[in-house]
């Protein structure tokens, strides 16, 4: 083989190694895109849902408080049912 020729399949070889580089860093850069509005979205409905828990937030300590109530007045409820039902 002369020197020419291989000097230009050298060249032919590094652009096409190139070539497969750039196609794959394309390839690389658009799925990185993809997950980029994914996270985007998903970042939404983030902050959608932390608006909603600030807003049940408030109400949650009265609706513990109502609970314990009830669950105090159980065991008296429970006899009275006994003793109601002998």
């Amino acid at each position: 083989m002369t020197t020419t020729l291989l000097i230009v399949l050298t060249v032919v070889e590094i652009l096409a190694l190139v070539a497969v580089l750039a196609i794959y860093l394309w390839v690389i850069a658009r799925r990185l895109r993809s997950i980029c509005e994914t996270l985007a979205q998903m970042e939404a409905g983030v902050g959608a849902i932390s608006e909603q828990l600030v807003q049940t937030g408030t109400g949650v300590g009265g609706v513990n408080w109502e609970l314990e109530q009830l669950a105090d007045a159980l065991p008296a409820l429970l006899s009275k049912a006994e003793a109601l039902g002998r």
